[in-house]
């Protein structure tokens, strides 16, 4: 068992030592106290809206994940290949260009998307259920500033600010909705849906601000003033199939969500979304190990080095699939107390756990093998992937959960999951000759920790 625990604890030294190493277990640790600040203050807001007004607030946020995902039109992603590839060959023009540009495109995308979705919400008002209706508006309405905040949670990652990157929205920003939340009750407001979904935009402006300013007083001492030069149909050739494998990957995670909601009614949803959010406790490490191998790929691309990029998936796949399963092990055990903390009825939760457990680990088996597709030049195929993944998701979740309620969505959900994950191990395979698949590289010799 010593000689167990040490191997394991050189491991993660040989992880730790390197840049990418360094990144990753920043943000694995930054996730984890996210995922349970996270996870508590729902607990806190089921506890004070109540399992129907706290399902109307589910779905209303769900959209806001979904679609500030898509309203950032890629950008989140592509900075982590353009401002590597800027930096290298120090071309601030370009650079200078880009993180402006790539900010505003996407602010304003969020605001088109905006109008767009209230007006269709007032066109089909009649047959949306009326407790909906307002709580979407809202949250429609700030959709600008969540697209805005995740192009610079992408800026702030192609750097390797590990904390400015993931604080501001994993940390900062559920702490700000619970605390505007407790503001507004505790100046005579009612706990509903439509007072959570005021905490939320509250929150979404203070963190957007937040990053602004944090984001361009780091940027300040390594980009030099000067002329920007402005590439914005390269930008967006790369930026848009990169927004189609971030849309429909969200997509594939919170629509499960928002389709339960056209067949149960609010309490179903609350529990259904207390299930899931139960279970991000273990996906955090999937999410962690993605977020800081993105712009490690893309470098390891533009250098040329394939043996280092194939080391370096090695090594992203293994961290992220045994801590995943060590995980959800644990979480299989506390699941039952930790739903009950959200209060009577969560319970019936825990069989959802279960199934959608089997999803998270066939995902978190590949690594960030979506990651390495997107940064090598076939996020065309990512995104293709992900759309027949989500296609297939849908079609499974409007055929089990008439059927089988919310353990069908939880089956369609994960099947789905599976499809993604064989899907994205085999094309990496053919097309870049990398093996993704953590069984496969269990059986071959261990690679030398890799440096970038």
């Amino acid at each position: 068992m010593q000689s167990l625990a040490n191997s394991w604890i050189k491991r993660l030294q040989a992880v730790a030592r390197p840049a990418a190493g360094r990144m990753a277990v920043s943000t694995l640790a930054i996730r984890i106290c996210g995922a349970a600040l996270a996870y508590v203050s729902q607990i806190v807001l089921a506890r004070l809206l109540g399992a129907h007004d706290y399902g109307i607030y589910s779905v209303a946020w769900t959209f806001v994940i979904v679609l500030g995902a898509m309203a950032c039109g890629g950008f989140s992603s592509s900075a982590n290949r353009f401002i590597p590839q800027y930096r290298e060959k120090a071309d601030f023009d370009g650079l200078r260009g880009f993180l402006r540009t790539s900010g505003q495109a996407a602010f304003a995308m969020g605001l088109g998307i905006a109008v767009l979705g209230i007006g269709l919400i007032l066109l089909l008002r009649p047959v949306i259920d009326p407790s909906y209706v307002m709580p979407l508006i809202m949250v429609f309405s700030i959709l600008p500033l969540a697209a805005y905040s995740l192009v610079q949670e992408g800026i702030a990652r192609s750097y390797d600010w590990a904390f400015l990157a993931m604080l501001p929205i994993y940390i900062w920003r559920p702490l700000a909705i619970l605390v505007f939340l407790i503001v507004l009750i505790a100046a005579g407001m009612t706990a509903t849906a439509i007072t959570a979904v005021l905490a939320a935009m509250a929150a979404t402006l203070l963190i957007a601000a937040y990053q602004y300013l944090h984001v361009r007083q780091k940027l300040a001492p390594s980009v030099p003033k000067g002329p920007r030069r402005v590439e914005l149909k390269t930008w967006l050739l790369i930026s848009l199939p990169m927004l189609m494998v971030d849309g429909f990957f969200q997509l594939i995670t919170s629509a499960d969500v928002i389709m339960v909601s056209f067949f149960e009614d609010p309490d179903a949803v609350a529990v259904y979304f207390a299930a899931s959010k139960t279970l991000a406790l273990v996906h955090f490490v999937y999410f962690a190990v993605r977020a800081a191998s993105a712009h490690r790929i893309s470098a390891f691309t533009h250098a040329g080095d394939s043996a280092g990029l194939a080391a370096y998936m090695r090594q992203a796949t293994i961290w992220t699939f045994w801590p995943s399963v060590a995980a959800g092990a644990g979480l299989l055990v506390i699941a039952p107390l930790l739903l009950s903390l959200f209060g009577e009825g969560f319970e019936s939760g825990y069989v959802l756990i279960a199934l959608l457990l089997a999803g998270v680990l066939a995902r978190a088996s590949v690594g960030p093998a979506d990651a390495l597709l997107t940064m090598t030049g076939h996020q065309k195929t990512c995104a293709a992937i992900y759309g027949l993944t989500f296609g297939l998701n849908v079609v499974l979740n409007l055929t089990l959960i008439p059927f089988l309620g919310l353990p069908g969505a939880a089956i369609g959900t994960s099947l789905a999951i599976v499809f993604e994950a064989a899907t994205l191990a085999l094309v990496a395979k053919r097309k870049l000759n990398v093996t993704t698949f953590v069984l496969p590289l269990l059986i071959r010799p261990k690679d030398l920790p890799v440096d970038r």
